[in-house]
């Protein structure tokens, strides 16, 4: 499928046609420049490789340093695929943010999350913690409860829900509304939230 990368800049609200406010995350996205087109003959599928953002040359290793060289372009940052372009792209090609949307489509935002550590099962699943402080509870308030059986099983089941490391992970947050397109300044704002911290990298594909 199609779509563009980007860098989250953060939230802001706009108010639609009836008077309501919308909130929306603002994403700088593209221009991006196409340093590969795979074919069923070369690579066995097909797609189309962008690139975004600007990195120093000195901290790129030198094979992708030819790499971007044979597009005819300078370092990135971030390299994605994208498998189902409507338009034939070549090697070299800019991509705009107005070449994949407009105002009122739907798509689909891929970053990721923001990490938050090791953190209990309050705030990692949402438990509501062992309960009051009567009835000989003592410093519980936020702790998981039981576990597990006693005789049999004799164990802990897989996948039980505990305490662990939280966030970090890859974010997918579909079917996010389109509400505006500053194409001065490669601007879009999606309806809704968008996975990842401020300045961190998101791909926005449809």
């Amino acid at each position: 499928m199609s779509g563009i990368i980007g860098k989250k800049i953060g939230m802001t609200s706009v108010y639609s046609a009836d008077g309501l406010s919308v909130p929306c995350t603002v994403v700088e996205a593209g221009p991006c420049v196409v340093t590969q087109v795979k074919t069923v003959e070369t690579d066995g599928y097909e797609a189309v490789q962008l690139a975004f953002g600007d990195k120093k040359e000195k901290n790129t290793p030198k094979p992708m340093i030819g790499h971007f060289k044979k597009a005819g372009t300078t370092a990135k940052r971030k390299l994605a695929e994208f498998k189902e372009f409507t338009t034939t792209l070549n090697l070299g090609d800019t991509v705009t943010i107005t070449d994949i949307f407009k105002e009122g489509d739907f798509l689909d935002a891929i970053g990721t999350s923001k990490g938050k550590g090791f953190q209990g099962v309050v705030k990692r699943h949402g438990f509501s913690g062992v309960g009051g402080q009567t009835h000989g509870q003592h410093n519980r308030a936020r702790h998981p409860g039981s576990v597990g059986a006693s005789s049999f099983p004799s164990r802990v089941f897989p996948g039980t829900r505990m305490a662990g490391r939280t966030g970090g992970n890859r974010v997918t947050v579909q079917n996010l509304k389109v509400v505006k397109i500053i194409p001065e300044q490669n601007l879009i704002l999606v309806s809704g939230s968008v996975p990842g911290a401020i300045n961190s990298l998101v791909i926005l594909q449809k």
